[in-house]
């Protein structure tokens, strides 16, 4: 038995819950006791397992304070001849990194460094950390 792969719209917008619920620092059973769900909906929404129905799309929107359009912003799309994503769409992988604890983390506390010229610093380390264990591998 074949196993369907996620819709990457599905996929995508429950990144997008799951960024902004680690964002509001909310637990999956929060929002789960908050829209009268399991946290393993939460989870499979978030997945993109299982696909959020309109009504669902709302009341997240409403719970986690913020307007629907958030959630498929910079997006897949499916409109013919384009490409995957909307005009000006970060890449995936910038979302994808908000969406972890990790990413969010970082980015949070990089965002407090007031000092550009430490901030710029920090930038040039991080890219030496990473060209270094690219070279490693190879």
């Amino acid at each position: 038995m074949s196993t369907k792969a996620p819709n990457p719209v599905d996929k995508y917008v429950g990144s997008r819950v799951r960024m902004r619920r680690i964002m509001l620092g909310m637990s999956q059973e929060k929002l789960g006791e908050a829209l009268g769900l399991t946290f393993q909906q939460i989870q499979k929404y978030e997945k993109g397992t299982n696909r959020v129905g309109a009504s669902r799309i709302q009341q997240i929107a409403e719970v986690l304070q913020i307007p629907v359009s958030f959630l498929f912003e910079g997006g897949p799309t499916s409109s013919p001849g384009k490409d995957n994503f909307g005009e000006g769409a970060s890449p995936t992988y910038v979302s994808d990194f908000l969406a972890t604890s990790e990413g969010l983390a970082l980015t949070r506390a990089f965002t407090r460094i007031a000092d550009s010229k430490l901030r710029r610093s920090i930038v040039d380390l991080v890219e030496q950390i990473a060209a270094r264990e690219v070279l490693e591998r190879s």
